[in-house]
């Protein structure tokens, strides 16, 4: 493919955020997911032995070109991602698993039923420490819009002096 790799993609990596996930080992873990994949926009994967939430959204800088709209202020995630792990490619990401409704879920548990006794830690109960974490505002976060114009939450008060 000839010019940037980008210029020809639809900025599929700018379209969603996947987050770490225990491994699933009990009834109550895999239930857990089960609530997840009842919510739109949500799917589950395994990649490498690792589990993982995916969560359907768009950053709000992306421009309607496909172009990153804060692209010298953007976070170092971004800065750190390349064409070597790009999102645009034929489609198969190679997961060893994919839930994308709590259907999916139930087909794998029918095959891989989860262990009857309590190990390790509930994702419900990281769910619930994550309302207790201190977020920390970003340094690129001067920005009172968004590329179209849209008013970004005050996360923090005081944050924008």
């Amino acid at each position: 493919m000839p010019g940037i790799l980008c210029e020809h993609c639809t900025a599929a990596c700018c379209r969603y955020i996947a987050l770490p996930l225990d491994e699933p080992q009990t009834a109550s873990d895999f239930d857990d997911i089960r609530w997840y994949l009842l919510h739109e926009g949500i799917q589950v994967f395994v990649e490498d032995g690792d589990w993982y939430i995916l969560i359907s959204t768009t950053c709000r800088h992306l421009r309607s070109d496909h172009r990153c709209g804060i692209y010298e202020t953007r976070p170092r995630i971004c800065r750190e991602y390349s064409t070597e792990n790009c999102d645009y490619h034929s489609g198969d990401y190679g997961w060893q698993q994919h839930f994308a409704t709590p259907e999916h879920l139930d087909e794998y548990l029918a095959k891989h039923p989860p262990r009857a006794k309590r190990r390790g830690r509930s994702t419900r109960g990281r769910r619930k420490n994550l309302h207790r974490r201190r977020i920390e505002a970003p340094r690129y976060a001067d920005a009172v819009t968004d590329v179209r114009g849209v008013p970004l939450p005050l996360l923090m008060p005081g944050l924008r002096g």
